[in-house]
């Protein structure tokens, strides 16, 4: 093996330690959990961990990459399998899902500050997917016209958020979706047994 292959090789093996210990440090502590700790429990510096990644948030993102892409995914089929109402409310049940089972996330998915790249961010390609939804739910009046999805998108973190916090269960969890829910749409569609979860939350 060439030094540059070489090279190339530890990067990524360093890479790869680096995310293994931030999931379990997530998890355990959620978004605040200690950089430098991380560093220590992957078998590697703290200037390795900030070569790989610029910041705390960009850090969570690459832990939750393959999760977040997942429920990106999942709003195309819910769209071409259930009418524009109730695919949204699939929809968000799923974004809360995600972010009450793996904890750190919901941190992540807020919007960034002004003047931040956001590309790739999480939040950016969740609010596209968001925007599409809602603007097919609103053109066949599911849901209010004023609702955006900075909107939704909040409200769902803002739970999710909540759920971190000792004493909230997850059915406190849904309980408050299914309050937001009937806050942007018609309470029929938002209530109906069309709209009604497949699955609980995690308990």
């Amino acid at each position: 093996m060439t030094p540059d292959r070489r090279l190339r090789a530890d990067a990524r093996r360093s890479r790869e330690q680096i995310l293994r210990a931030a999931e379990v440090a997530f998890a355990r502590d959620g978004f605040e959990a200690s950089l430098e700790a991380i560093a220590k429990d992957a078998g590697v510096g703290s200037a390795t961990l900030h070569r790989h990644f610029r910041s705390r948030r960009q850090l969570v993102e690459a832990v939750f990459h393959e999760r977040t892409e997942a429920v990106i995914g999942e709003a195309t089929q819910l769209a071409t399998t259930n009418p524009p109402g109730p695919a949204l409310y699939y929809w968000l049940r799923s974004v809360l899902r995600v972010t009450v089972e793996n904890r750190g996330l919901a941190v992540a998915l807020l919007p960034l500050p002004e003047g931040t790249p956001t590309d790739s961010s999480c939040h950016s390609r969740l609010t596209d997917v968001a925007e599409g939804l809602i603007e097919a739910a609103r053109a066949t009046g599911d849901i209010r016209a004023d609702v955006t999805a900075a909107d939704v998108l909040s409200l769902v973190n803002a739970i999710a958020l909540l759920a971190e916090q000792p004493g909230c269960t997850h059915l406190d969890a849904e309980r408050l979706l299914g309050l937001t829910i009937t806050g942007i749409g018609p309470e029929a569609c938002a209530s109906g047994k069309d709209a009604s979860p497949r699955h609980s939350l995690p308990g």
